[in-house]
């Protein structure tokens, strides 16, 4: 009954007619006697073609006139849909020794070439592979596909693939001005250095050797000039792979993709190939990046939470974040790290006003200037460190809810003026280095943060003044301990060996101290007067 009711759809019988006819045969097999089972009619097979069952439907129920004619007319518009140079994904369902059957879609299967799809002679693809195809030509009886038009071509094919959006393989082989010599199908066409990617190249040699497809946008003068352009077809793949990720991208979601490309502001992901999202200089990680290259580089695999995706004139705008996809470090940091600790670190920049040292990954503490050395005064932290160096820091503060943590290089080595008993003693004698020279004396450095001063009074009174004047910052310089004051931290010192410098020293003082004044004169008078009171007494 099916396939006479088939028959009769194909002349071109209307759905009433089709379904009198068939109620008219329901009820003439109603008025048949019954026959035994061994001679009733075979049932008639289900047939093989899509179009005969229901998708969804239990196997071997099969449809309805109507849902076949919808089915028929689902596939009129599915293959109307497709056009020549029309970029589809397509399922293998036979492949044969030189041609492979794909469904397009539609009731008409699509071929294409097995060599087409042929690496190095062998088929990577079996019954059941997805592929991406172009559509080369549609017709009642057939869609031919193609990957790509190659090989040696006629005009007539250049301008068939030119009308009809089809890329052709070319080969870059060489820069000329403005852009590169490509050739396509044995002929020589230009491709300009605007059109040979998305972006401009970064090594513009680079394509130099390297076959892609082009799509031809002039094509004159018998094929004596023509201009290709990749740039098209790559334009026209991100936007099909931009709205099929747009389809399926929310806020939140946490995606896996690649560092693209680095920019001073933060750092491009490819989430689909060439749908790039950015995760700013802030979302890279959770210590304080300055530029993108000290987070990632271009070419690393990563994980990244989508915080955004916005519309405007140009497209879509997907925001991006590393550092959320991994747990906040300071939010177990004041159970990790404790005031007064000393702990190693590693200098991660340096700033004008200190060193920005890492403790823990993600966590960074500031050692200001005035905390990284007890040996000298530091004004550049370069002075003392680099990015890169291992540390030691003492944690002087600490204070979690602000992310805040004070740091001290200087204090972590410990306090020289703590130990100098134990470094220097009285009356000893050490050499050490001229630091700089004062209006009151010479600063000289004795050990690491421990500095002396040999007075200019001391230096006259030396027998080796002449010397000692003539010393310059740098130098070195044998010296005698002569005072240690820990409490007010001031070191004196005298010449090595000249035990008299203190008390030259103090003669110097006497010598320019004021001199007290002689008793005034009584005269004569006071002394006969004198006299006579004495010889009264008596």
């Amino acid at each position: 009954m099916i396939s006479e009711a088939s028959t009769h759809l194909e002349h071109g019988l209307g759905q009433e007619s089709v379904e009198r006819e068939n109620a008219a045969l329901n009820q003439s097999d109603s008025a048949l006697p019954e026959e035994s089972p061994a001679t009733l009619p075979s049932p008639v097979a289900p047939s093989e073609d899509a179009a005969s069952q229901r998708p969804d439907a239990p196997e071997g129920e099969e449809l309805s006139f109507a849902e076949m004619l919808a089915e028929h007319e689902r596939g009129e518009s599915s293959q109307s849909r497709l056009s020549p140079g029309q970029r589809v994904s397509v399922r293998i369902v036979a492949i044969t020794g030189d041609t492979i059957f794909v469904s397009t879609g539609s009731k008409v299967d699509g071929i294409v070439d097995r060599e087409e799809l042929e690496h190095e002679g062998e088929l990577p693809y079996q019954i059941g592979d997805m592929v991406d195809l172009y559509v080369v030509t549609v017709s009642p009886q057939e869609v031919k596909l193609s990957r790509i038009l190659r090989g040696a071509g006629s005009i007539s094919a250049l301008e068939e693939a030119k009308s009809a959006g089809l890329p052709v393989e070319g080969k870059v082989t060489g820069q000329v001005k403005g852009g590169y010599a490509v050739d396509i199908m044995k002929r020589r066409a230009f491709c300009p250095a605007s059109q040979i990617d998305l972006r401009p190249l970064e090594d513009p040699e680079s394509a130099v050797g390297k076959s892609f497809p082009f799509l031809i946008t002039r094509l004159e003068k018998s094929g004596r000039n023509i201009v290709v352009s990749r740039r098209m077809i790559l334009e026209r793949e991100q936007a099909e792979n931009r709205t099929a990720l747009l389809a399926e991208i929310h806020e939140g979601d946490v995606r896996e993709g690649v560092i693209s490309r680095l920019a001073p502001f933060g750092a491009f992901v490819e989430l689909a190939p060439g749908v790039e999202g950015l995760a700013h200089l802030s979302e890279l990680s959770w210590a304080r990046v300055a530029q993108a290259d000290e987070a990632v580089s271009v070419g690393d695999t990563v994980r990244v939470k989508v915080t955004g995706i916005a519309e405007d004139k140009k497209g879509a705008r997907i925001s991006l974040s590393l550092k959320q996809v991994t747990e906040d470090p300071w939010k177990d940091v004041a159970s990790r790290l404790e005031a007064g600790a000393v702990v190693q670190g590693k200098v991660v920049r340096n700033a004008p006003f200190g060193a920005f040292i890492e403790v823990l990954p993600g966590v960074e503490g500031l050692a200001h200037l005035s905390e990284l050395s007890y040996a000298k005064r530091v004004m550049k932290a370069d002075e003392v460190v680099v990015p890169g160096d291992i540390v030691s820091v003492k944690i002087k503060e600490l204070d979690a809810d602000k992310r805040r943590i004070s740091l001290s290089l200087r204090d972590a080595a410990g306090n020289p003026w703590d130990t100098v008993a134990d470094t220097l003693a009285l009356d000893a004698e050490v050499t050490g280095t001229v630091e700089k020279r004062a209006p009151f004396g010479l600063f000289i450095t004795l050990a690491p943060g421990l500095t002396g001063l040999l007075p200019n009074a001391v230096i006259q009174a030396s027998a080796s003044r002449k010397s000692l004047e003539k010393l310059s910052a740098g130098e070195a310089v044998t010296v005698r301990i002569r005072e240690i004051n820990t409490e007010a931290r001031r070191i004196s010192l005298a010449p090595a060996g000249e035990e008299g410098s203190a008390s030259a020293e103090e003669k110097d003082w006497k010598r320019h101290a004021p001199k007290a004044a002689p008793a005034p004169s009584i005269g004569a008078l006071g002394l006969a007067l004198q006299a006579a009171m004495q010889k009264k007494k008596k």
